[in-house]
């Protein structure tokens, strides 16, 4: 196959980022309507984050089961029901009225609707790219802080001219318009164009893979998966809290309304360069001692939320720590890859991410129930900062897998 002039891979990569972007900016943009749902509804803190903790025990429950799914229908299917749902649970959060209703819509639907665009959408770049697969993830990876730098203070930009209802239902709406489309464009393999994957030879013989192709029941029973996971799910349970509850702690310490939102925007921009920048770095470096550095820095960062106090102590800080639990996200999709191979990735690495899942709702949660019971979120901050240690722990006791080397061909450029 001579080299081709255009590579659909990109058209792939750029339809899955604007997906995740949408996706992931409206999760999070929870954390924005923590404090008007409070003021509107009468609702407490702790009962508004127990819909985000719903919310990711959905995104990981569905993650698994649509990365089972797009390994045997493919991802298009998946990501475009997805997207039907997401745009559902948006229009039909903005008109509850009791706090059943919005576990039922933002957390079941909106939940289950996001759970279809990650996993997927990351096992399909994998297959796209041989070399620069690293690039690859962290592209796609990096969605989830451009959502958060736009839909953060888009989101409090809408409240402030409307309401909360309003600002959810123009979400849903934007939600449909942007995920259908993008969902269109997506392949499910290079196969599908008549293509090979960026860097991958012609030949028959492929590159280097693990000695055995392994079953999805074998991947879940093995040692280097519940490390993968166990580290995943340290590392979302540390960062979790401090980023759901950034914007109210924020305009609990005086800062205003809007500028609170942009802190979270912030830590969403600036963790789109330590998405890439991991990415590139696990490319020369491998992911593991990437992933074990990341991980330390994330737990020094949370720990400085102790000192914040004013708006410029916490746009430096939404920096560096955006920078920080960004960094680390890429690498646990290119280390499930590196262990398990491409034709179970869906599976594999949606069983990591059910897990990591179930951290990131537990710590969300906990910060509102802290809240409530301390009225402080003094403690939210050491416990993540703990935990945060332990996931540097697990990620050391990862080791390399052992690869079945396989001749050198010339690759093809695209």
């Amino acid at each position: 196959m001579r080299a081709q002039k255009f590579f659909y891979g990109w058209v792939v990569l750029g339809a899955a980022f604007l997906t995740i972007t949408m996706a992931i900016g409206t999760l999070f943009a929870l954390g924005v309507f923590l404090k008007p749902i409070e003021e509107g509804m009468g609702w407490s803190r702790g009962a508004i984050s127990s819909a985000a903790l719903l919310n990711w025990l959905i995104v990981g429950l569905g993650s698994f089961v649509s990365g089972y799914i797009s390994d045997r229908v493919g991802t298009r299917t998946v990501v475009l029901a997805g997207g039907l749902l997401l745009g559902l649970g948006l229009v039909l959060g903005s008109q509850v009225s009791t706090l059943w209703q919005f576990y039922l819509t933002f957390g079941l639907l909106v939940g289950a609707g996001v759970s279809a665009f990650y996993v997927p959408l990351t096992a399909t770049a994998t297959k796209w790219f041989s070399s620069r697969r690293g690039l690859a993830v962290a592209i796609v990876s990096a969605g989830n802080g451009l959502g958060v730098l736009l839909l953060s203070p888009l989101s409090r930009f809408l409240i402030s001219a409307f309401d909360w209802r309003i600002a959810m239902l123009i979400l849903g709406d934007l939600a449909w318009l942007v995920v259908i489309p993008a969902g269109l464009l997506i392949r499910n393999s290079p196969q599908d164009v008549g293509a090979v994957a960026h860097g991958e030879a012609v030949a028959a013989a492929a590159p280097a893979t693990l000695a055995a192709s392994p079953t999805a029941g074998s991947v879940l029973r093995s040692g280097p998966f519940w490390t993968i996971a166990l580290t995943h799910f340290a590392c979302c349970a540390a960062h979790s809290g401090p980023i759901f509850h950034m914007v109210a702690h924020a305009m609990d310490l005086g800062v205003a309304k809007m500028a609170a939102a942009t802190v979270l925007g912030v830590s969403g921009f600036s963790s789109i360069f330590g998405r890439l920048g991991t990415g590139l770095l696990a490319d020369r470096f491998g992911a593991r001692q990437i992933l074990v550095v990341g991980l330390g820095l994330q737990a020094f960062m949370i720990l400085l939320f102790l000192l914040a106090g004013d708006l410029a102590s916490f746009y430096g800080l939404a920096v560096a720590f955006g920078m920080a639990y960004g960094g680390v996200m890429p690498l646990y999709a290119l280390l499930t890859r590196e262990h398990f191979g491409e034709r179970v990735m869906g599976t594999a690495y949606g069983g990591v991410f059910f897990i990591s899942s179930i951290g990131m709702g537990v710590g969300s949660y906990a910060g509102g129930y802290i809240f409530d019971l301390l009225g402080s979120y003094r403690w939210l901050y050491l416990g993540s900062f703990a935990i945060g240690l332990a996931g540097v722990l697990l990620a050391s006791t990862l080791r390399r897998p052992e690869a079945v080397p396989a001749p050198v061909v010339a690759p093809v450029l695209h």
